[in-house]
């Protein structure tokens, strides 16, 4: 079942963290903003999608990103690299390439490492184990290997969580009448009871999955997609999603409730969707036991681009808090750049580390070779700490 995956090494370029960023940047900094992990030439025409973190039971962290664009394989057999620091993020090693993996978001479960995701751009949903730290990784073949779901998906690293033993995780169905973003997508949510053999299709439980609606906000709905599983204040399982809508400027979430036994999905157009920034693009929110908050970090569109689609700002990164999912409060500026249209800090990934938030982020932004194709384009993956999150303040932010 196990395969060894291509492998090697290759030094890694080590950037300065800026810190002290002040919001709004006043200056175009020729540094890369945090530890870089990988940079590709964009004139290859192979971007860097996808990034995910994790940490393993002995500390190191392994992170990973898949490539897309014209030069890619995402169609056919898409490709995710994986990396690991054995110094906290300092320094990054790749220990492996996995031929076939995409959209795929790193978890620990019982002190081994899994990746979960789609086989290609809209294929079937899998997932692979590792028993040596990413070296090598399962084979999903089959519905006893990790092929969970054959057909049309589509995903992004989103958390997997542990509740009511059980594990979760959520995902669309992408398979439609239409080829056409956000409307092929319906939303679902599949879980597993945590002492099962997470390979077996057979263990896992998918929900119905709830269709595009063309009439949901008044005819502005674009689709939802990069859903996030998370344990509401009652106790409940919601999946919480990135929102497309075509007003411009306006960021929205959705929330679609799990029952306890995983088999239903359902969602109240009336109540469901709730304004929250970062919305229209993919964010992660886990809850802390610690701070009793649910946490996030998502991109803000700020007043001088209120007037684009709020899908295509991207150049502004914030940490945000929330003590029920409804009512969120920006903490701080992590990253901003004057520009919107080559660059980008978006699709990131994270976890707590102590007192701390580590995250890995696809970075858009200037290289020695003319920077990034554009601002969704990204030719960087980047490590970021944010250290004493739960400290983190910041006053007179405008949306």
């Amino acid at each position: 079942m196990y395969k060894k995956i291509h492998s090697g090494f290759r030094s890694i370029v080590i950037v300065l963290l800026i810190k002290g960023l002040t919001f709004p940047a006043s200056a175009q900094s020729v540094k890369v903003p945090g530890i870089v992990i990988n940079h590709e030439i964009a004139s290859a025409g192979k971007y860097i999608g996808s990034p995910s973190i994790c940490i393993m039971p002995g500390g190191d962290y392994i992170a990973s990103h898949d490539y897309f664009g014209p030069e890619s394989n995402e169609h056919q057999r898409a490709a995710t690299v994986v990396y690991r620091s054995t110094d906290k993020g300092k320094s990054w090693t790749r220990i492996s390439e996995i031929d076939g993996q995409f959209w795929s978001n790193l978890f620990v479960h019982k002190n081994q490492l899994y990746i979960m995701g789609t086989y290609k751009h809209h294929g079937n949903f899998i997932i692979r184990r590792s028993t040596d730290g990413g070296k090598y990784w399962t084979d999903p073949d089959n519905s006893n290997s990790g092929l969970l779901l054959e057909g049309e998906y589509h995903t992004a690293p989103v958390p997997v969580i542990i509740h009511n033993g059980r594990i979760w995780r959520a995902l669309e169905n992408a398979k439609s009448d239409t080829d056409k973003w956000g409307i092929r997508y319906s939303a679902m949510v599949i879980s597993a009871p945590v002492d099962e053999d997470l390979l077996k299709a057979s263990v896992w439980k998918a929900t119905n999955f709830l269709s595009y609606d063309s009439s949901f906000l008044n005819g502005h709905f674009g689709g939802w997609l990069e859903g996030n599983v998370v344990v509401a204040p009652d106790g409940k399982v919601i999946d919480f999603l990135r929102v497309a809508t075509s007003e411009p400027g306006r960021d929205m979430a959705a929330i679609v409730k799990i029952s306890d036994d995983g088999a239903k999905a359902t969602f109240d157009h009336s109540t469901g969707f709730i304004d929250f920034a970062g919305g229209s693009r993919k964010f992660t929110i886990r809850y802390d036991d610690r701070t009793k908050l649910y946490w996030t970090i998502s991109n803000l569109v700020t007043k001088e681009f209120s007037n684009l689609p709020a899908g295509s700002v991207r150049n502004t990164l914030v940490l945000k808090s929330s003590p029920d999912l409804f009512n969120w409060k920006i903490n701080s500026v992590l990253l901003s750049h004057p520009d919107v249209k080559k660059h980008g800090f978006q699709y990131v990934d994270w976890q707590f580390d102590g007192k701390d938030i580590i995250y890995v982020c696809r970075t858009a932004f200037d290289d020695q070779f003319g920077g990034a194709h554009n601002y969704h384009d990204a030719n960087y993956l980047t490590f970021h700490r944010i250290k004493k999150y739960s400290r983190s303040r910041i006053k007179n932010i405008e949306p």
